[in-house]
C-alpha cells in the first residue's frame, strides 16, 4: 500500500483505468469474434454487417490506445479479406 496521498490517488485512478481498458478491449474482442462467427457460418450478408460494426469498434480501440495502430489496421484488413473472400 501506498504510504503517500498522491501515491495512494495514483493506485486509485490506475485500477479505475485498467477496469476501462479491460472492458474496452473486451468489447473489440466481442465484435472480432462476431465478424470470425459470420464467416464460419458462410453468411456472407451477416458477415458484410458484422464487419461494418466492428470496423469502428477496432479503430477506437486503436484511438484509445488498447490496440496498437498497425495491428488495429492489419486485423481490419485480414478480416475484410476473408469477408470479401466469403462473397466470392
Amino acid at each position: 500500500m501506498a504510504n503517500i496521498r498522491s501515491a495512494a490517488k495514483a493506485a486509485r485512478k490506475g485500477k479505475r483505468r485498467e477496469a476501462v481498458n479491460v472492458a474496452r478491449k473486451s468489447r473489440v474482442r466481442t465484435f472480432v469474434r462476431s465478424v470470425e462467427e459470420a464467416i464460419a457460418s458462410g453468411d456472407s450478408k451477416a458477415a458484410v454487417e458484422a464487419l461494418r460494426a466492428a470496423q469502428p469498434e477496432i479503430i477506437r480501440g486503436a484511438n484509445k490506445r488498447i490496440l496498437h495502430k498497425r495491428a488495429a489496421a492489419r486485423k481490419v484488413s485480414r478480416l475484410t479479406r476473408r469477408v470479401k473472400a466469403l462473397s466470392k
